[in-house]
This record gives C-alpha cells, structure tokens and sequence, in this order.
C-alpha cells in the first residue's frame, strides 16, 4: 500500500506521479535517479522524501537554499527547513515544496495519507468543563466580518492583502443588507476586544486599523478559528445581530 504520492511539477497525470511506500526514499535534484527538476538553479543532489505513516521527512541537501513547505490549505501555513537539515518532520495532508532556484520559485506537491484522530470527547470525566479559549458565534454579524477579512488567504492566496473597509461592506450585503462602513469598524473594534487583541497606542487611523484586521486575521488562521468551510456564511440567509 503507497502512503505517500509525489506530484512532479508540470504533472500531466496520473501515470507520471510518484508512489511511496512507508520507508522508502526518494531522491530529488537536478540529475536522474529520483524526481528530477530540471533547472539549473536546483542541485543536482537536491533533497530526499521519506513516508512515515500520516507525515512525511524531508531532507535539504543544498548547500545554501532554504526549502518551503506550504499547506495549500492553511492560508500561509508552511514550514522551512534549512540547508542540510536531515529529515524535518512535515505534518500537512496536502504539501507544496518550493524551491528557490536562479531568481524562479520551483514547486512540487506531496500528498500523505489522511490523517488519523481520537475522539475527543471527555464525557466520562468528572469535574468542571475546561473554559474554551475562543468562544465565537458563527451566526453572529461580527463573525461575517470576520470571515469576510480573512476570506482571499483561505481561498488559496496565503500573501493576498487584507480587503479594505469598503471591500468588506461590498461582501457582506447580500447576507447583510444594511451593512455600513460604521458597521463594519464597529464589528472589527468588537473582535479585537472580544479576542483580547493588545492596543496599539503608537498608531492611529488607517494605520492602527490596518494592524488590528492583520492581526485578527493571523490569530483567526493560526488557531482555525475560520476555516474555508465558514465561507459558506458569506452566500447565507441573513444574519442575526452582532450582540
């Protein structure tokens, strides 16, 4: 049974990928005996991939490039592995390896297995319930706008800029019809106290509020507080209030 399937940079199907099962090695690099990326800018003994049941270990075998590992799925969640570290652990289902090479970013993708989880249900234990760490209401207004922010990073653009107020109130009308600009900045204000985001007194206006959607967004896609199945609430029936 293959745990690992190696997808090659202009992969034109299935007959071209790459099957691994747990164990095995595969070399990759500029000359053949593996997966070969030919260009220039990639060492002709590049790196190696290793399954091990629900990851995958990566070694750079450069001598001076930083590997990338993107999850797709993450809005910029992505792991670096240095030159010449052996065997980095990579956790994501779904990988992107970027390579940089001569000024071009090379890629290929490798997809592991599904991951394995326990249930996590405490029922049979005794005593107080734990208090959650965020508590959001996705049928709330406040939670729209929320979504709205951190929408073009979950649909794939992990360095896409954040949308402007006026951007935000264009989303939201169909789930919101009496949306404002005041609207919104009230909600963006209501999220940075609600998830006990730090003030930032050094900075004022635009400035201040550009920080304050940043880092709501970093937070809300660090911890999967949203995630691309709540972009759904962005085309729902209309929203209840805020409070």
């Amino acid at each position: 049974m293959h745990s690992l399937i190696v997808v090659p940079p202009q992969c034109a199907g299935v007959n071209e990928q790459i099957r691994l099962g747990a164990g095995e090695r595969l070399p990759f690099g500029r000359v053949g005996g593996g997966l070969v990326i030919a260009h220039e800018g990639v060492p002709r003994v590049a790196g190696e991939i290793v399954p091990d049941r629900t990851f995958w270990l990566l070694s750079n075998l450069s001598e001076d490039q930083t590997y990338v590992v993107e999850n797709p799925e993450g809005a910029g969640e992505h792991v670096k592995v240095a030159p010449g570290r052996l065997e980095a652990p990579v956790p994501f289902e779904f990988s992107r390896v970027v390579l940089p090479a001569s000024g071009d970013l090379l890629a290929f993708d490798v997809w592991a297995p599904r991951h394995a989880f326990r249930s996590v249900s405490r029922r049979e234990l005794s005593g107080a319930a734990t208090t959650p760490a965020f508590s959001l209401d996705r049928t709330k207004r406040y939670f729209a706008v929320l979504a709205a922010l951190c929408e073009p990073r979950l649909r794939g653009e992990p360095h896409a800029p954040l949308p402007a107020v006026e951007e935000l109130v264009e989303r939201l009308r169909e789930v919101w019809p009496g949306v404002t600009r005041s609207a919104v900045y009230w909600n963006i204000d209501y999220l940075a106290v609600k998830l006990r985001l730090r003030e930032d007194t050094a900075e004022t206006g635009g400035r201040r509020l550009n920080g304050k959607k940043e880092t709501l967004v970093s937070l809300a896609l660090r911890f999967d507080l949203v995630q691309e199945d709540d972009l759904v609430l962005l085309a729902a029936p209309a929203l209840r209030e805020a409070r």
